[in-house]
């Protein structure tokens, strides 16, 4: 098959390592791609955002299959054009990308089909939603009503912060916000393949959200992850697919719009009671690089059958084993960081099976590896226990010669703690 994935993140890069291993895969695209992602792929210019033009882009490079790995394309239906042209492409259609794309949307789902979430109010003006907060008291949960690329949620324990989020929301002309309560426990994060009828779990997984050591400091795109979650028992996942994520596909079918490709299902768990958090449409990042590091070539298999209706049959190998990742980001991120500084070392963990190194925002400069983004690069690593993967994950890292790096040296810490 000839494959394009859409996208310049780890996450696209953990999804061409592993889809480039299966034998079905004969030629691998990726547009733009980045520099990691060139080592396992061909990488193309495109304006992923231009439905036109991926369908174009597809035709004239015989593309049999396109996945969409971020969250705006969808929105802005890729999907549905390369589907209404008879492209096999996985991922959901704009209406089903609602999901992720309005928070407020996702709440109807909620209150329709009864998933358990966070109570909420939702305001399309910074007057109401203050004297809402107000009301309420702190601590609260004040979200940006659309996408913010996994940043655009602020959860304050003082008020001013509170009111000060919904300013920095409404700054944009046309926004809206919904501001939720605090729901109590310990997060995380489960993966489900959707056909539109059947689903299939996929793995869960922990991230890390603030950018310093013991979980302080803003809020990022994620600073490192783990997989398995241990709080994600076989009965917390099993109430999370009764409770939440089968009626809510029920009622997206029922309006019309039913649900095909991955669903990052954000949850909450308090004494073995899982509720919603979020939706998202597509692979977390960095949650895609510790599950591809865990599933391997059978990814593409899985997402095949996934596209043509045949979910039911599906069955996954699960090794058993463990994977962490740590972010390498810029100095300063999520602030005001640097680009185009140097990398080196990467070829140090180049021959260990059990480590990756996927590229989220690199670039090359003659025979250099330069850095190109805040979030840099993904240090995976493997093992039969959550300290294996944790310990030869930053021993790679060690190896890294990058004088610009920051990340965190906790990644784990919670499970590890708790003796997982």
């Amino acid at each position: 098959m000839n494959i394009l994935i859409l996208g310049s993140g780890g996450r696209e890069h953990a999804l061409a390592w592993a889809i480039a291993q299966n034998p079905k895969c004969e030629r691998l695209i990726a547009a733009p791609g980045n520099a990691g992602i060139a080592r396992v792929a061909h990488c193309a210019p495109l304006d992923i955002m231009d439905p036109a033009a991926v369908v174009a882009f597809a035709r004239a490079e015989s593309i049999d299959f396109v996945v969409v790995g971020p969250e705006a394309p969808l929105a802005a239906g890729v999907a549905d054009a390369l589907r209404a042209q008879d492209i096999l492409v996985f991922g959901p259609s704009a209406a089903a990308a609602q999901l992720e794309a309005s928070k407020a949307f996702t709440k109807s789902i909620c209150d329709a089909c009864g998933a358990p979430t966070a109570a909420y109010a939702h305001f399309s003006a910074a007057g109401p939603a203050k004297a809402y907060i107000e009301e309420q008291g702190v601590p609260i949960v004040v979200k940006a009503d659309g996408l913010a690329a996994g940043k655009g949620v602020t959860v304050a324990t003082e008020l001013q912060t509170a009111i000060d989020a919904v300013d920095t929301v409404f700054a944009d002309a046309g926004a809206e916000v919904v501001i939720e309560a605090v729901l109590a426990g310990e997060e995380a994060s489960f993966f489900v393949l959707c056909d539109g009828t059947e689903t299939l779990p996929i793995g869960t997984a922990q991230d890390h959200k603030r950018v310093f050591d013991g979980d302080t400091g803003p809020n990022t795109g994620g600073m490192g992850a783990y997989s398995p979650a241990p709080v994600m028992t076989p009965q917390v996942t099993e109430d999370a697919l009764e409770r939440i994520v089968r009626p809510t596909l029920a009622e997206m079918a029922a309006r019309g719009m039913p649900y095909q490709g991955v669903l990052y299902v954000g949850l909450m768990i308090d004494n073995g009671a899982p509720s919603l958090v979020e939706y998202n449409v597509r692979f977390g990042d960095p949650e895609c690089q510790v599950l591809m590091m865990r599933l391997g070539a059978q990814i593409l298999d899985a997402m095949l059958d996934c596209v043509e209706g045949r979910l039911e049959s599906t069955r996954l190998n699960w090794a058993g084993d463990h994977a962490l990742t740590v972010v390498l980001a810029a100095a300063g991120y999520p602030g005001t960081y640097a680009k185009g500084t140097e990398i080196r070392g990467l070829d140090h963990s180049a021959n260990d099976p059990l480590v990756q190194i996927f590229h989220a925002g690199t670039r090359t400069e003659g025979d250099s590896l330069r850095a190109n983004g805040g979030r840099v690069l993904n240090v995976t690593a493997r093992g039969a226990t959550l300290t294996q993967a944790r310990d030869r994950a930053y021993a790679a890292v060690a190896q890294v010669d990058w004088d610009d790096a920051q990340y965190r040296r906790d990644i784990g810490w919670r499970a590890l703690q708790s003796g997982e």
